[in-house]
């Protein structure tokens, strides 16, 4: 399996974090919370291939591929076991990464992110993909931004960004994060998982649902789970703070929210 080089940024020193975020995004949206918990931690923010300062690969790779980037990126960079936190198509790659390099995660943060993709909503997931293969990048922002955040948030400058960086992405990248993501299906052997796990919901995720969340999460022995009142899909841009401070308690040991 081809491996591709990730851009990397590291911030701080102490426990070990890696940050995997949204497709579509790149290791930027994650708000205020690196610089926070770089206080405390040496926090390693990733491109996934295709996007932001990554390449892509030569050509449509499974999930697998993406958690096996990432797996070399912990090694070159230095970090022995880190705790991983992956969002939406990142909290994908994170249980994949589990499951098939456990002694690369010591823990899992999951965020807005389902156990797998039901057979019958694969083909509508591949079409995220082969819309913008056929009408470009433009035609997929709208729908995106609409899944991704509230109504009363969208005029927020944050929002304008995210517009511009779903704008730029190679219509490949974005086909081809749709295409793994379409073929994802954890759930079977998230049982094996043996690492402590926080699962992060939003109240207002239109992306993923509560049912699937909690699927998620009773998937995976001894995890926990937390919803956050007004969290969208995005959370980590349209509720910053009560983020952070959820995964800042979850890595210290204090109790988190539970659903």
């Amino acid at each position: 399996m081809e491996v591709v080089e990730l851009h990397g940024i590291v911030e701080g020193s102490g426990e070990e974090l890696v940050l995997l975020h949204p497709v579509g995004l790149d290791s930027s949206f994650w708000g205020a919370m690196p610089a926070m918990l770089a206080h405390s931690h040496r926090v390693l923010r990733l491109d996934l291939r295709g996007f932001g300062g990554s390449p892509l690969g030569a050509g449509a790779v499974p999930i697998e591929a993406y958690a096996a980037d990432v797996r070399q990126s912990i090694r070159r960079h230095g970090l022995r076991r880190p705790a991983v936190l992956g969002l939406s198509f990142g909290g994908m790659v994170a249980q994949t990464l589990a499951l098939e390099h456990p002694e690369s995660v010591s823990r899992l943060i999951l965020c807005g992110c389902p156990g797998g993709i039901p057979a019958e909503a694969r083909e509508a997931l591949r079409e995220r993909g082969a819309a913008a293969e056929r009408d470009g990048m433009e035609s997929i922002v709208a729908l995106t931004i609409e899944r991704w955040f509230t109504p009363g948030f969208v005029d927020n400058p944050v929002v304008e960004r995210v517009r511009a960086r779903l704008r730029s992405n190679t219509v490949r990248a974005w086909a081809e994060g749709w295409r793994a993501i379409s073929g994802f299906d954890a759930l079977p052997r998230l049982g094996t998982l043996d690492v402590p796990t926080l699962v992060v919901a939003g109240a207002q995720d239109a992306a993923t649902s509560p049912a699937a969340s909690a699927a998620l999460a009773a998937a995976i022995p001894g995890a926990r789970r937390a919803v956050l009142p007004g969290a969208p899909h995005m959370m980590q841009l349209e509720t910053s703070g009560l983020f952070t401070e959820t995964v800042g308690d979850f890595l210290a040991g204090r109790p988190v929210g539970a659903a």
